[in-house]
């Protein structure tokens, strides 16, 4: 009887548990179907879809700001040419002191004996004035000194500067032919070896014209060296000159000279200057290719410059490249570069007499308006003073 009972109970206990699940299970199903308040605020008006959590409603009548674009910087003016040398004589001043105030030492003596007379010479010689050229000096000297009985050393100064006011040809033609052709402009061509400051002569000459109210056009027909045509875009940019360069390194320059010389002609401009590749002057074969650079500039124009840029502080090593490099193309003047630094004056002499052409332009500094027309006297004073 017991037993009936408990089973009673359980089953009664059991039909109240499945009732329950019964009334419960139909409001989970509607708290499912139904969404939060907040979920029905973030539903989209159009066709309900939801927006990005964080995302702010565009903005409407707002002004809107315009950012304008970077302006290139102003273009320089440069100074012009005249009178450059004589505001740089002091710094060739100091690089001269050695060699003036050697020389200057020596003739003031109350009496030079040979053994006086020899040191001169090689001073003047360790100068890289040349054997020859400072010979003729010394026994110019000599013969004043002897005839003039001359031993103060203002007077002495005196000759010295007569006597080396001859040796670097101070009546000589110095001016460049920088004058139009009609319709055509004039074109300077520019050569020498790698490291003597060629391209940046290129650079500073274009940056020169400007300042005399020149325009100017440069061709970078060194195509051997992405650097250089890199270099003279950064040049041009600064006063405003346009560059003509391949897109392709090793390209023609006989190709690339041309094309500048014609780009010139068409916008009408002054001058053209084209800078060409370093090149040792033992090599043939690119020695060559100058030749035929100039000449493929001629179909279009007359070349009316070459100008040969020598680092001053090589000495006679420069003097070795200069005369292969008169072989090749007709030179016609000499731009010494680094003239303020360790270099010898007498470079200035020596080149002149080994290659018949004066020397024109002279770089006097880092600067980049530190390459300035050749002064003799001024040269000279330097050197004197």
């Amino acid at each position: 009887m017991e037993y009936l009972i408990i089973i009673a109970v359980l089953a009664a206990l059991l039909a109240v548990a499945v009732a329950g699940l019964l009334l419960l299970a139909p409001r989970r199903r509607r708290a499912r179907g139904a969404p939060p308040p907040a979920a029905r605020g973030r539903t989209g008006e159009a066709g309900g879809a939801p927006a990005a959590v964080g995302t702010l409603p565009p903005a409407t009548g707002l002004p809107t700001l315009e950012v304008p674009p970077p302006q290139a910087p102003p273009l320089e003016v440069p100074p012009p040419f005249a009178g450059r040398m004589v505001r740089l004589r002091d710094r060739l001043a100091r690089s001269q002191t050695a060699f003036g105030s050697a020389l200057l030492g020596l003739l003031s003596r109350d009496g030079l004996d040979e053994q006086g007379w020899d040191e001169i010479e090689d001073i003047l010689i360790t100068a890289d004035l040349g054997v020859g050229p400072a010979r003729q000096v010394v026994e110019e000297l000599r013969t004043q000194v002897k005839v003039e009985g001359v031993r103060g050393p203002e007077a002495v100064r005196a000759m010295l500067r007569e006597d080396l006011l001859r040796q670097v040809g101070a009546d000589d033609d110095r001016s460049l032919r920088i004058a139009g052709h009609g319709d055509r402009p004039s074109v300077v061509l520019v050569v020498g070896v790698n490291g003597t400051g060629k391209t940046t002569a290129c650079g500073k000459l274009a940056r020169a014209l400007v300042g005399e109210g020149k325009t100017v056009l440069l061709g970078a027909a060194d195509t051997f060296r992405a650097a250089a045509a890199d270099q003279l875009q950064t040049w041009g940019a600064r006063v405003g000159a346009r560059v003509i360069r391949s897109d392709r390194e090793g390209a023609d320059p006989a190709s690339v000279a041309f094309q500048a010389v014609a780009e010139g002609i068409e916008a009408g401009v002054d001058t053209v200057i084209v800078d060409t590749a370093g090149r040792l002057h033992t090599k043939t074969g690119l020695m060559d290719e100058l030749g035929k650079i100039k000449r493929v500039i001629e179909k279009r124009a007359t070349v009316d410059e070459v100008l040969l840029v020598l680092d001053a502080t090589t000495g006679q090593n420069g003097l070795r490249q200069a005369r292969v490099f008169a072989e090749a193309v007709d030179v016609t003047g000499i731009v010494l570069t680094k003239l303020d630094g360790t270099a010898k004056g007498g470079i200035v002499v020596a080149v002149q007499r080994e290659l018949g052409v004066p020397v024109k332009l002279v770089g006097l500094g880092e600067g980049p308006d530190d390459l300035a027309p050749f002064d003799p006297r001024a040269f000279v004073d330097a050197i004197t003073s």
